[in-house]
């Protein structure tokens, strides 16, 4: 589902009389991060009504008989147990202490119960595993943290996996990807309950945005599921990261596997959770993403590199999977990381940006001999870069300065954060609305996505 929608799927149902929507039950497993466990804990369990929060009433409850002891080794003792989850009108299953481990049947059978009796079920990062297991997800857009979603797809082949997403609303059942991710998901269940003015108001108070942009596609990186080893088309896949420098298609790649083009797509979909080509496009951007923070190749190099057919390709499918132009990206990356070797020119268009506030202007040293140079001192000549005499000062004096740096494009203003409490439309792509937008319309963003570049100069807004 898009996270700009409003519909009320047909999927929910009636909250029973005995459950409380204001009561938010979340069930612990022994094993579990003790990160992801607190997120819920921080949203809905503290009340912050002064702030203009509305109180939810929280129950923390066991979901086994034994010792919760978190992975850092603290052990905790939860309030309540599987009965409490009786009285919720949210179920909130936090990540799931192992991918490759049963959850408890009992837990299992209470969540079917109360999302039989109309309760809202949500599952953070792994905790969709949790969810896929009592049977919830079947037939339904799910998403978990990108590196487990092959994995989530190939285990319960009846779920859709979407593994861009930031958090998936269905309505009645709703997932989100790794830690920060059920920040943004929990904020949004507050926006759809309360508005989009306590969603905001409970952001400011844990210092977050309100709304995150972009998906997960800047976290993805050529990890597969350890499953492809034994798999046939692991060759195919191993062929393809090999080659990407050369221009082929997701035909070349099912004439390689000996089958055609529906059962490749089928078997690979399968296999990784992705469909073939959206997955090569990925790699190809990361490949672009590798060799613009390495090497001092043009961008145009780059795309040639990469496989892409043009320089514009690779701009586009760029900045709809990191937010940025590859000339931006790189200078944001070198500001960050300041390097000794060259920079690139700016793209024709784009401007330098100014440096940050407390960088230093570093001057070659005039009293410093160069290769096949005697020194300054030596000859007495004026100590000053540019002067009559003098060595001239190198073009690109400031360490590690950016150049050609351009805002990144717009944010992804649906999919990734944004109030809605309707059905997902699933879409092999982004949509115009969805993707990174340019030009003009950059200067109407919504709030700033934390972890996409920074620019030197560039301010963070308020989130507020």
């Amino acid at each position: 589902m898009s996270q700009d929608s409003t519909t009320v799927p047909e999927t929910a149902r009636k909250l029973s009389g005995r459950r409380r929507r204001e009561i938010v039950a979340v069930l612990l497993f022994s094993g579990g991060p003790i990160f992801e466990s607190s997120i819920p804990l921080s949203v809905f369990g503290i009340d912050r009504q002064d702030a203009g929060v509305p109180r939810y009433r929280l129950l923390v409850c066991a979901g086994e008989d034994v010792p919760l002891r978190t992975t850092g080794g603290l052990e905790l003792t939860a309030p309540y147990g599987l009965e409490a989850l009786s009285r919720a009108g949210t179920v909130v299953v936090p990540a799931w202490r192992s991918i490759t481990q049963p959850p408890p049947a009992a837990a299992l059978d209470a969540l079917r119960r109360a999302h039989e009796e109309g309760a809202r079920i949500v599952g953070l990062c792994t905790g969709a595993f949790v969810l896929a297991a009592a049977g919830l997800l079947d037939g339904r857009p799910a998403t978990t943290h990108w590196m487990y979603a092959p994995t989530l797809a190939k285990r319960y082949p009846s779920v859709h996996v979407d593994p861009r997403e930031l958090f998936v609303d269905d309505g009645d059942v709703l997932t989100s990807a790794g830690t920060a991710a059920g920040i943004d998901l929990c904020l949004h269940i507050v926006r759809t309950d309360h508005g989009a003015d306590a969603a905001g108001a409970l952001a400011r108070r844990l210092v977050v945005p309100p709304r995150r942009s972009g998906g997960q596609e800047r976290y993805l990186d050529r990890s597969l599921p350890e499953e492809i080893g034994a798999d046939p088309l692991a060759e195919v896949v191993a062929w393809a990261l090999e080659h990407l420098h050369e221009q082929f298609d997701v035909e070349t790649l099912a004439a390689r596997a000996y089958m055609s083009r529906r059962t490749f797509d089928r078997r690979f979909r399968s296999l990784t959770g992705s469909a073939p080509l959206q997955w090569l496009i990925t790699q190809r951007v990361l490949q672009a993403q590798r060799l613009l923070e390495t090497s001092d190749y043009s961008v145009d190099e780059v795309a040639g590199r990469c496989g892409f057919r043009s320089p514009v390709a690779l701009r586009g499918h760029f900045r709809r999977q990191l937010g940025s132009s590859p000339a931006a990206y790189r200078a944001a990356y070198r500001a960050r990381r300041p390097q000794s070797g060259p920079v690139d020119r700016p793209e024709r268009g784009e401007r330098p940006e100014r440096m940050e506030r407390g960088e230093r202007f570093e001057r070659p040293d005039p009293m410093e001999a160069r290769p096949g140079e005697p020194s300054l001192m030596a000859m007495r000549r004026p100590a000053f870069p540019g002067a009559p005499g003098s060595p001239a000062a190198p073009a690109h004096a400031m360490s590690g300065a950016p150049l050609g740096a351009a805002p990144p494009g717009g944010g992804h203003g649906a999919g990734h954060a944004g109030g809605h409490g309707g059905h997902l439309t699933h879409t092999t792509g982004h949509s115009p609305g969805h993707g990174p937008g340019g030009g003009a319309a950059d200067a109407g963003r919504g709030e700033t996505d934390l972890y996409a570049p920074r620019l030197p100069g560039q301010r963070e807004r308020p989130v507020g």
